[in-house]
């Protein structure tokens, strides 16, 4: 814990598929004074998403899902998205490779790590390590569409590359985690990152 802070007090509001609580906490500002609020934290772990990238033909394997929250902010809730699950005590890019196999069906090759992100770090504590991974022909095991145990009904959809590149910034593409796969991807294929091929 940072020295910054004091952690008053700690109640929990509510704990099903995660953890709510609500915390007092006492925190040092830059000139020494101590401002005292309150802040509510939902944590139901942390997680990993991987990108399906077919290099040869240039194509992005995505998948379509319902989204609640979506939905009651007056959205589309059937969300464009890059594969993505919680860790469940695994390894993160073991984690990745699982959902990818879950949800599309492929066992995805050549998984190299993006970066780290919170996506709202002001109230949620989850973690999601980002990657990228190679799927073709070769890699499919079955026909994907997630778990019906866990609520989830996928579509799979694949685009090439530059399409799905198109829906950045339109109402298509809002998914937080799979903008910066996608961006990152784009740059990779540009030679504009270190490293890049």
């Amino acid at each position: 814990m940072s020295q910054r802070v004091t952690v008053v007090s700690t109640r929990l509001l509510s704990e099903n598929w995660g953890r709510l609580t609500d915390s007092t906490i006492d925190y040092t500002r830059r000139d020494g004074t101590v401002q005292r609020f309150n802040r509510e934290v939902y944590d139901h772990g942390n997680a990993a998403a991987v990108l399906l990238h077919d290099p040869v033909r240039d194509t992005v394997l995505l998948v379509r899902q319902f989204r609640y929250p979506a939905l009651l902010n007056g959205d589309e809730p059937d969300l464009l998205e890059a594969c993505a699950g919680l860790l469940d005590g695994e390894a993160p890019a073991v984690a990745a490779a699982r959902e990818a196999l879950e949800e599309t069906g492929h066992a995805p090759r050549d998984i190299r790590f993006v970066c780290d992100m919170y996506a709202s770090p002001g109230s949620v504590t989850e973690k999601v390590s980002l990657y990228i991974g190679t799927y073709d022909a070769t890699t499919l095991r079955h026909a994907g569409g997630g778990l019906e145990a866990e609520g989830e009904e996928i579509e799979l959809v694949e685009l090439p590359l530059a399409d799905a590149l198109s829906l950045l910034g339109t109402p298509a593409m809002t998914d937080g985690k799979t903008i910066i796969m996608l961006q990152h991807l784009a740059l990779e294929r540009a030679g504009l990152l270190p490293g890049a091929r």
